[in-house]
């Protein structure tokens, strides 16, 4: 009788479970908090308070393990914008123009998606749940592991034998420490800083604007010798929205009321500012500093057989890339795609952490890229130095050599860009970003390419040939979308009659 035992009941830990119910006789799913009764925070999660999106290839990838979730997340609330179509962007180069493209992110509370999916993924008898059971270490030796060692609800601990054991215990876990500790030799880690911090707030909106804007995100401005700052505002479930103020290092949002509400007012376009003006706030400012990108080279070790690490507990970015969730269904769909090839045994613990590795490197590479380029500027406007587009290209590239070079991954695989990408890079390259429509284009294709989906990509090849387009002005942008700016009109006209 084979058993398969997961530590950490997030996200990643549950689509883990419902994936292993299907070639495993046993599943034990060791969860270290209660859940939640509703589609409420859940203690163990620090980001649970915050925005989270899930963005086009991870809610194809949910769907596929769980069907019908992504009707049934829509049904309770949760609403899906079309990127950047149904988006009001800001980029530091300016404001992006409406392009429909099969790129979408869908958004509503952490609190949501996490019930609708565990009601899909747990509701049967396939799983058994253990709540308030805290994961103490491995057993076994550098050879194989044999099970876990866990302490349920305060008792003394007990060992509970496995065939696998999955760590799913996200940016906290201890597993190289457990390894260490049965002989099996450390665990390569490279951390990526950003300096970033972001604050959030939930408020319930006007009910005629509630559910009708499109999604909003103010992207960080360029000023030399100034922080970056910047924001996003989210339509969530209950007719209510989530905004989420960001900043580097000595431009961090505030925690208090006041504070909060005027570094909204600061931001270099003041929309954010002006609908959390007429929305109600609803509980705290929650904030957020934990941005670190880090990854522990799990699949570059001599994992014992019978061990493997998912989600962040392996790969975790930068929250405000809105990547961990993705990422975790995508590493579940592929631990489903192994268990069809392999089943449980000698064959699957030979590949299996490389192959989820594998899953998470896109995500990773771009995450330090970007990551990398805002702490390349931060330290060239330190030493005084004049950023050129070459410089901060070589200094990112020096980022991504340190993050994997450093661990010893040399012959890692590595995704070159196919001859499309490699066309909208250099005709980005060549109109410097100057039309926010081509920005957008590139936004769309780098989203859908990034989840291997197909996209419309005649209409993207249209206006990446043709000439840039005139930047648009705030009001521009706004008026793109019709709903909103009826609202500001409406507005203006009460605050000038």
């Amino acid at each position: 009788m084979s058993r398969v035992v997961v530590l950490g009941g997030g996200l990643a830990g549950v689509l883990a479970a419902a994936v292993l119910a299907g070639h495993a006789d046993e599943v034990i799913l060791v969860e270290g908090d209660r859940y939640p009764s509703g589609p409420r925070p859940r203690r163990g999660l620090p980001q649970s308070h915050h925005s989270h999106v899930l963005v086009a290839g991870g809610a194809r990838a949910l769907d596929a393990l769980l069907p019908g979730t992504v009707d049934a997340l829509l049904a309770n609330g949760a609403h899906l914008r079309g990127l950047p179509g149904d988006a009001l962007i800001f980029s530091a180069d300016g404001w992006f123009r409406r392009l429909r493209t099969d790129a979408h992110l869908i958004s509503c509370t952490r609190g949501l998606l996490d019930q609708v999916v565990r009601r899909r993924a747990l509701g049967g008898d396939d799983v058994e749940v253990w709540e308030d059971t805290r994961a103490l270490g491995l057993t076994g030796d550098e050879a194989r592991i044999t099970g876990v060692s866990v302490s349920r609800r305060g008792a003394p601990p007990e060992t509970v034998r496995a065939d696998l054991v999955v760590d799913a215990t996200g940016r906290r876990s201890h597993a190289p420490r457990w390894l260490a500790r049965i002989g099996a030799g450390d665990i390569e880690e490279v951390s990526v800083a950003t300096g970033l911090a972001y604050a959030t707030r939930l408020y319930q909106a006007p009910g005629d604007l509630a559910a009708a804007i499109p999604a909003i995100m103010l992207h960080p401005g360029t000023a030399k010798g100034q922080p970056a700052r910047g924001a996003t505002l989210f339509p969530v479930e209950d007719g209510r929205w989530i905004v989420t103020l960001t900043g580097t290092r000595g431009g961090e949002p505030p925690t208090d009321e006041l504070g909060f509400t005027a570094f909204a007012r600061s931001l270099r376009h003041p929309i954010v500012a002006d609908l959390m003006a007429e929305a109600t706030p609803l509980g705290a400012v929650r904030p957020y500093r934990d941005t670190v990108n880090r990854r522990r080279f799990f699949e570059r070790a001599r994992l014992p057989a019978g061990f493997a690490v998912v989600g962040d507990a392996a790969v975790a970015v930068n929250p405000i890339h809105s990547h961990g969730m993705s990422v975790a269904a995508l590493g579940a769909l592929r631990l489903r795609e192994e268990l069809a090839r392999h089943g449980i045994g000698p064959s699957l613990f030979a590949g299996l952490q490389a192959a989820l590795a594998a899953e998470a490197e896109r995500s990773w590479r771009m995450a330090i890229e970007q990551d990398g380029q805002r702490v390349t500027a931060r330290i060239g406007e330190q030493a005084g130095e004049q950023a050129t587009e070459r410089a901060t290209e070589r200094a990112t590239e020096r980022v991504t050599e340190q993050a994997t070079e450093r661990a010893g991954r040399d012959d890692a695989p590595r995704r070159e860009p196919n001859a499309f990408e490699r066309e909208i890079r250099t005709r980005l390259a060549q109109a410097k970003l100057s039309s926010p429509r081509l920005a957008a284009a590139f936004f769309g294709v780098q989203t859908l390419i990034s989840d291997d989906t197909a996209t419309d990509r005649s209409e993207i090849a249209r206006v990446l040939t043709g000439r840039p387009e005139p930047l648009l002005t705030g009001e521009e942008a706004i008026g793109q979308h019709p709903a909103l700016a009826a609202w500001r009109r409406s507005r203006f006209a009460a605050a000038t009659g």
